[in-house]
């Protein structure tokens, strides 16, 4: 491995303030300082076992049952609440339906508590809840409990939706952020960054005109389809929040590896390149809703990268790069030109209220 020259721990331009006091914007980012604030607040209170593992789901026991029980739940504040190609209602679905997924469990049950703003358009409402009905029908899920809350106008920016949700983890199975080892390849399932950049079209505050459509999607079938073709998969993860490049750190922290991909294998759409190299943004930060990165053994990576070119949410699956020992913890990112740079995690909010 060539050396690099690793930059200051958490430097970005400008370096941020600390913000030890109160919540800022940036907690919410799923970067560095949501981590911080999971560790600092939260991880030292709630001292439990599906906790620390990291991962976006709980694994629970069943007992005198084979297999496991997985557990996972969200909260969904995008704004605005519609936007191309989805809609807070399936993007609500879809999130919670593809953390269970993500350990490679069947998804079966969801919950959906709503908080309104008052004043909201009854037709809004029942526009959002009949997308939350298309979505959880694609993905196969049954919606079997809720609850409702209205706060006063000016409270909740129309709607806010809290989703949590049930699978069925199959017995041996044993998929998580700490599973990747050594010598295993790194798949994605398409082209990154298309819903961060829809969201931000949606909002109209910078008068571009971006065709950019939301890839927000349910992906536990096209999971499914990879689990039968590489059941020795050790690695899913859906990079949403922080995108790519933060999942990845995430990824390499938890199994303690290398984590080195390369620039020109991983798919970005045009237009997306294009409006990201006019905003001054990274793609490879921008959140997606309809992806998944799948961490296999080398044996198994081809195989895997057609199950999902199969699925029609998979078509542009590529495989962008490998596991290696060294240096634990880091990403990095081989460039056009062939060198390397550490691809560190995102520290603050890029794009607030997109998921």
């Amino acid at each position: 491995m060539p050396d690099f020259i690793a930059p200051i721990e958490g430097a970005v331009c400008p370096l941020p303030l600390p913000h030890d006091q109160a919540i800022v914007i940036g907690h919410g980012s799923g970067g560095r300082m949501t981590q911080s604030l999971i560790q600092q607040v939260f991880l030292k209170h709630f001292c439990y076992a599906p906790l620390q593992a990291g991962n976006d789901f709980a694994r629970l026991p069943m007992d005198g049952k084979l297999g496991s029980m997985a557990v996972s739940t969200d909260m969904h504040i995008v704004s605005p609440l519609f936007f191309n190609g989805g809609d807070i209602g399936r993007l609500a679905i879809c999130g919670t339906v593809n953390d269970i997924s993500m350990s490679g469990a069947i998804s079966l049950y969801l919950t959906a508590g709503f908080i309104l703003e008052e004043g909201l358009p009854i037709a809004t409402l029942e526009k959002v809840v009949e997308s939350m009905a298309k979505a959880a029908e694609e993905a196969g899920v049954q919606i079997v409990a809720g609850d409702t809350k209205v706060v006063e106008k000016g409270k909740a920016d129309g709607i806010f939706i809290n989703t949590a949700g049930f699978g069925w983890i199959p017995e041996n199975s044993q998929i998580g952020g700490e599973m990747a080892r050594p010598g295993d390849v790194v798949l994605v399932s398409g082209t990154v960054g298309e819903h961060g950049m829809a969201v931000l079209a949606a909002r109209g505050e910078l008068g571009l005109l971006m065709d950019i459509s939301s890839d927000v999607a349910p992906l536990n079938h096209l999971i499914q389809d990879v689990l039968k073709a590489a059941p020795h998969t050790h690695v899913l993860r859906d990079p949403t929040r922080g995108g790519l490049a933060t999942t990845l750190n995430e990824i390499a922290s938890q199994s303690k590896v290398n984590i080195t991909i390369d620039e020109t294998a991983v798919p970005v759409q045009p237009a997306v390149r294009t409006a990201c190299e006019l905003l001054g943004f990274d793609p490879l930060y921008v959140a997606n809703e309809g992806k998944v990165i799948v961490i296999t053994p080398a044996d198994e990576a081809e195989i895997a990268l057609s199950a999902m070119r199969n699925n029609k949410y998979g078509k542009y699956a590529a495989r962008i790069g490998e596991v290696n020992p060294e240096p634990q913890g880091r990403v990095l990112l081989r460039t056009s030109i062939g060198g390397l740079r550490l691809l560190d995690t995102l520290a603050g909010e890029m794009l607030p209220r997109i998921c």
